[in-house]
């Protein structure tokens, strides 16, 4: 199902229809608002188009912080899962020969 959401930011309206749920289309305009709000406070830019660039590039900074962080939680997530996997081995040798 398509759903339509209008956007009004920066003093600027337009529409968009997008394959996701009106709830979450809602929460993502919500997250981009505060975003535009939080580049305003600590850049002290006013023109609209600089705070919708410097914001874009905010998000994708934070986006990719966010993947780095993933990434090293899987990867220590696996190695403990070697490191376990190992350890039931060990134990389950030490069992056969026992």
């Amino acid at each position: 199902m398509v759903n339509e959401l209008k956007l009004d930011i920066l003093g600027t309206s337009f529409a968009i229809s997008a394959d996701e749920d009106e709830a979450y289309l809602k929460k993502v305009l919500t997250q981009y608002h505060a975003a535009v709000k939080n580049t305003q406070k600590i850049s002290g830019i006013n023109e609209p188009l600089n705070i919708a660039i410097l914001t874009g590039f905010l998000l994708c900074d934070e986006i990719n912080k966010l993947k780095q962080q993933t990434e090293c939680e899987s990867s220590e997530v696996q190695n403990r899962t070697m490191n376990i996997i190992a350890a039931l081995d060990q134990a389950l040798k030490g069992c056969e020969n026992g």
